[in-house]
């Protein structure tokens, strides 16, 4: 299948990071999550959303969200839903969405958060905490954004966090159709460029996440897919 033609574009302003700032010791210790009953994927309560905390986090196949409570979990969905980066599939009208629009990453990434956040978007669950402290990673060059933008206007974009080999997305979202799907595929054009077997994990397998390739594998498969991904060096800077 024909790969749609981008116009990635990195601004003189936007910082490139090769090698993240050093997040320091984590003062928590998670349960491994193999050790959660099969099926449930809130595994930890409580801790914080220290720098420190959140990578140790990731690198252990868990990610932060509140409960309907506002309590602090810690999940580690079983399935889990990841998208293998060759599986990708772009359809005809999404190739001709991709034509008329730009993509950059690591332009605005306040700005994806915030589109994120929305608080008209349904089951919103970015709070203020999450946009600092995520604001927090990226400035230290672990957390990632796709913009999408159509004649100067951000219309679209994702955000994710790198751990080695690892991209954990983590939200998305869209103001014109198929703006974000035109940030997936542009992160997994990306990812493909770089060396090694990269795991996209998109927590959970959506309808529609699916139609773009996504799969549903067990806790233990992702673990290992994991343990092979942090690894390698992230590819992702600027």
């Amino acid at each position: 299948m024909p790969r749609p033609r981008w116009s990635h574009t990195c601004p003189a302003h936007a910082r490139s990071v090769s090698v993240p700032e050093d997040p320091g010791p984590c003062g928590f210790q998670f349960l491994d999550p193999r050790s959660a009953p099969p099926g449930e994927d809130v595994v930890a309560l409580g801790a914080d959303l220290a720098p420190s905390t959140l990578i140790h986090a990731y690198a252990r196949g868990l990610f932060p969200m509140n409960l309907p409570g506002g309590q602090l979990a810690w999940w580690s969905p079983d399935p889990r839903g990841i998208l293998p980066l060759e599986r990708l599939r772009v359809t005809a009208s999404l190739r001709a969405s991709a034509r008329r629009m730009t993509v950059t990453f690591d332009q605005d990434f306040d700005a994806v958060m915030a589109g994120c956040a929305d608080p008209r978007r349904p089951s919103g669950w970015i709070t203020g905490d999450f946009r600092r402290a995520y604001g927090r990673l990226h400035r230290m060059g672990w957390a990632h954004s796709v913009e999408v933008w159509r004649e100067s206007r951000l219309v679209g974009g994702l955000y994710g966090v790198q751990v080695g080999g690892l991209f954990a997305g983590e939200s998305m979202f869209h103001l014109e159709r198929d703006a974000s799907k035109v940030a997936l595929v542009a992160l997994v054009d990306r990812l493909r460029a770089c060396p090694g077997r990269r795991l996209l994990d998109v927590q959970w397998c959506t309808d529609h996440l699916g139609s773009l390739g996504a799969v549903e594998v067990s806790r233990s498969t992702y673990l290992d897919l994991l343990a092979a991904a942090i690894r390698l060096p992230g590819c992702l800077s600027g």
